[in-house]
């Protein structure tokens, strides 16, 4: 009978032979995929992840009413903060009108601040804890604790991995941040949707990935390594049947193989000039931002880079310690949005800049604190700010009390901004679920709304 000549179509594939490797890792991209809901403005993300939770009220929230109370108790209420928080602390640092919108932005952020017409400043940000690791969660997997799949994760499922040759999501920090891979983490997403950790502290691209070549076997006679691996691998899923760690694996070698040759060239910065190189700074932050520079031109949907290891903006004794921190950030930041620009790459990849909160207007006094020039952790109001893939640039949106405590007009979660960053990429946030363990989860949860009034 028929049915008993039927052959099994895993085991079917595989018995095909060489280049099996591709056909399987063609399928996990392709159907595993969601694809977009509607036409996209954006088609990849950078984010610069500046962890430790950057002053909102020292970079991008003017608050005269600050200036004017400094070092005088807070006039409404008494803030409720983590640690014991004295009098008021006005800012140290002078903010000015910027390009031709207007927008006022602090002097740590001079170039940057000359390009603040191609971004929005979302000023009514708020969280749900004021903990590192529940921020980091938060903002990261839309979820306070560990074991939901990263944004970037839901974005690569969502888009599909456009260059086959190169991981679809790439995460670049010179160490681990404050709670470290479970943050890029595909959880029970499709293992090929992981983030891929790459310490950049190296120039070499050979030094940057370890392990990169094979000096000891040909690309000929690894293929063939690969191949008889994968139709091995098949013969024992077709036993076992469904295996999404042993379909990760596949492409996983897969992705490894290929990138040989591309992530090569991609990740080596050495070839661009001595003026790019300068432009971006001589950092850990300015190389991150380089690179992803160099990522996205090559179709990597997700670029996320962290400052640094820890939680480098974690200033609790003095404020004054951002101007060192913006020194770096600042021209990596500028030199990525005008070479994105440049070649006409802006419009359609989404940059988020943030921390995981704000901090408080008034000064930390705990005895934690040597200096007490500095600000304790806030949940409760910060600033976030996006550049390009469909944003209305040179416009803030929302606001904080008039000392930058609480947000308090048009008030932005951060559901609300993951389904912001959804929708510019082409996705119903309600719509863009995968189903686990009984139930359909999704990036935002339960709750979320679009921002529609920063889309252009």
């Amino acid at each position: 009978m028929w049915n008993e000549r039927l052959i099994n179509r895993r085991r079917m594939l595989g018995r095909l032979g060489a280049g099996f490797g591709t056909v399987a890792f063609a399928n996990l991209l392709g159907s595993e995929s969601t694809g977009p809901h509607f036409p996209s403005r954006a088609k990849r993300v950078i984010f610069l992840f500046l962890n430790g939770g950057p002053s909102h009220v020292d970079t991008f929230d003017p608050k005269p009413m600050l200036q004017k109370f400094h070092g005088k108790p807070m006039p409404t209420e008494n803030p409720k903060t983590e640690r014991k928080t004295g009098n008021l602390l006005g800012s140290p640092f002078s903010f000015r009108k910027r390009g031709q919108s207007g927008l006022e932005v602090s002097d740590l952020f001079p170039r940057f601040g000359g390009l603040i017409d191609e971004a929005c400043v979302i000023r009514s940000m708020h969280t749900d804890r004021p903990f590192h690791d529940a921020g980091f969660f938060l903002m990261s997997t839309g979820h306070n604790l560990a074991g939901r799949p990263s944004m970037g994760s839901w974005i690569t499922y969502g888009l599909g991995i456009a260059n086959r040759n190169l991981p679809g999501f790439v995460v670049l920090c010179p160490g681990l941040p404050t709670v470290g891979p479970q943050l890029w983490s595909s959880s029970f997403l499709p293992g090929v949707f992981q983030g891929t950790h790459v310490v950049n502290k190296e120039a070499d691209p050979e030094k940057l990935i370890p392990n990169l070549c094979n000096r000891q076997v040909g690309a000929e006679s690894q293929r063939k390594q690969l191949d008889l691996m994968t139709r091995m691998n098949r013969e024992h899923a077709a036993r076992l049947g469904n295996d999404p760690q042993l379909e990760a694996s596949i492409a996983t070698m897969e992705t490894a193989y290929r990138m040989q040759t591309e992530a090569r060239d991609a990740f080596d910065i050495r070839p661009e000039s001595e003026q790019t190189r300068t432009r971006y700074g001589d950092s850990d932050f300015g190389r991150g931002c380089l690179l992803a520079r160099r990522l996205v031109e090559r179709d990597v949907r997700m670029v996320q880079i962290f400052f640094g290891p820890g939680q480098p903006w974690d200033n609790h004794d003095d404020i004054m310690d951002h101007k060192a921190l913006c020194r770096d950030a600042d021209p990596a930041i500028a030199s990525l949005v005008e070479d994105l620009k440049t070649a006409g790459l802006l419009n359609e990849t989404l940059i988020l800049i943030g921390g995981e909160f704000g901090r408080t207007p008034a000064a930390e006094v705990s005895g934690l604190v040597k200096v007490q020039n500095g600000r304790d952790h806030n949940s409760l109001g910060f600033s976030v700010v996006l550049v390009g893939g469909g944003v209305k640039g040179g416009t803030a949106y929302g606001s904080t009390d008039e000392f930058g405590y609480r947000a308090v007009d048009k008030p932005v979660h951060i559901h609300d901004l993951h389904a912001t960053m959804l929708h510019l990429l082409g996705f119903d946030h309600t719509r863009l679920t995968y189903r686990y363990s009984g139930r359909d989860f999704r990036l935002t949860d339960i709750a979320g709304n679009v921002v529609h009034d920063i889309v252009a």
